[in-house]
């Protein structure tokens, strides 16, 4: 059930990428987004991620492992995903919907639109902000966890956490 989910969310996501494609940097190498983040996920979201770790061949699942560890060894707020490995992410067709979503610019349901963090180094919609303002038409859909979550309660997404808290 999940799967069918994402392959429909995948393909109104592409839609809006394509939408503001000439406002996206986004493009295979580059990681801003993966490399300093919190990156927070449900219960759901984290099994179906293990399911893509699982079928890691045994390198690249023990160079996984030792980010984690390195990760829990300094705990910090903000870090690089554990599953980017030179410059890829190894379980990309697993990852969660906010690596699936980030890098759009949308409208939140309290009226603020919501850019991703690249649009103050130059990228996402960067031409399209001041610093202040923007000046585009934002998608008119509140794409933050919690409203995609209530809005499929037969998924049963459970708790959320910050993707490190997973790992205690």
């Amino acid at each position: 059930m999940y799967e069918k989910f994402l392959n429909e969310f995948d393909k109104k996501l592409a839609a809006y990428f394509e939408r503001d494609a000439a406002a996206i940097k986004c493009k295979k190498g580059c990681t801003f987004c993966c490399e300093n983040a919190d990156y927070p996920l449900s219960l759901l979201e984290m099994k179906y991620l293990m399911q893509g770790f699982l079928k890691l061949d045994k390198s690249r699942h023990g160079r996984v492992r030792e980010n984690i560890r390195n990760l829990m060894s300094r705990r910090t707020s903000v870090y690089p995903c554990p599953f980017l490995l030179d410059g890829e992410c190894v379980v990309y067709a697993y990852r969660p919907l906010t690596c699936r979503i980030h890098g759009l610019g949308y409208l939140r349901s309290d009226g603020i639109v919501k850019l991703p963090e690249c649009a103050k180094i130059g990228l996402n919609y960067s031409e399209n902000f001041d610093g202040h303002s923007v000046d585009f038409e934002p998608i008119k859909e509140d794409l933050n966890l919690d409203k995609i979550f209530a809005a499929h309660p037969e998924l049963e997404f459970g708790e959320i956490r910050s993707m490190i808290d997973w790992f205690c």
